[in-house]
């Protein structure tokens, strides 16, 4: 299980030990981070599982292919403080390859 740590608005952290093969957005719902709604059941129909993603790891995060869907994009139009490293966390599914995942509620003062 990789370690994964979430930068909640208020600066604090939050590690955790993610299960392969789930999304960052069903992680974050059992781990009760408050600011991932995940109100569609990650089904692209909101974006209340908007974060960002450290620089380092945004393209261990893209699926195969090296693009975000269009789906993906347009659901990202309607969420708040849009940034180049924005997803939605519903369509990040953990795999080994993002041990050390650092990612970030939108709101938060961070410098990347």
């Amino acid at each position: 299980m990789p370690n994964i740590t979430f930068i909640l608005k208020d600066g604090t952290q939050k590690n955790i030990d993610a299960p392969l093969g789930l999304s960052l957005m069903e992680v974050a719902v059992k781990e009760n981070i408050e600011a991932i709604e995940g109100a569609c059941g990650g089904g692209l129909a909101c974006a209340t599982c908007h974060l960002y993603v450290h620089p380092d790891f945004k393209s261990k995060t893209i699926p195969e292919g090296d693009e975000i869907s269009e789906d993906e994009e347009d659901m990202l139009d309607l969420a708040f403080d849009v940034r180049d490293t924005s997803r939605l966390c519903c369509q990040i599914i953990v795999t080994e390859k993002m041990e050390g995942l650092i990612v970030a509620m939108p709101g938060t003062d961070i410098d990347w």
